[in-house]
């Protein structure tokens, strides 16, 4: 079985902003996934980020949907 390589599109400690970005790419039929990753160590321990992963082929694709997503966020 082929092995994927994963890539992180967009990170946000915002768990409802993280929520809406998978939806996007949900939409778009984009196969994601949302993981959890410790901020630095200067950062409190329960602090996480939380990042989209997508396949590479997938890439360029998820960047172009997330940039019209913050764009249209901008002008509201």
């Amino acid at each position: 079985m082929e092995r994927s390589t994963r890539v992180s599109v967009y990170e946000s400690d915002n768990p409802s902003e993280i929520q809406l970005v998978k939806s996007k790419l949900d939409d778009a039929q984009i196969t994601n996934t949302v993981e959890n990753g410790y901020l630095t160590f200067t950062t409190t321990p329960t602090a996480t980020s939380l990042k989209v992963m997508v396949d590479l082929e997938d890439e360029n694709k998820a960047f172009g949907i997330i940039d019209a997503y913050l764009q249209q966020s901008e002008n509201q």
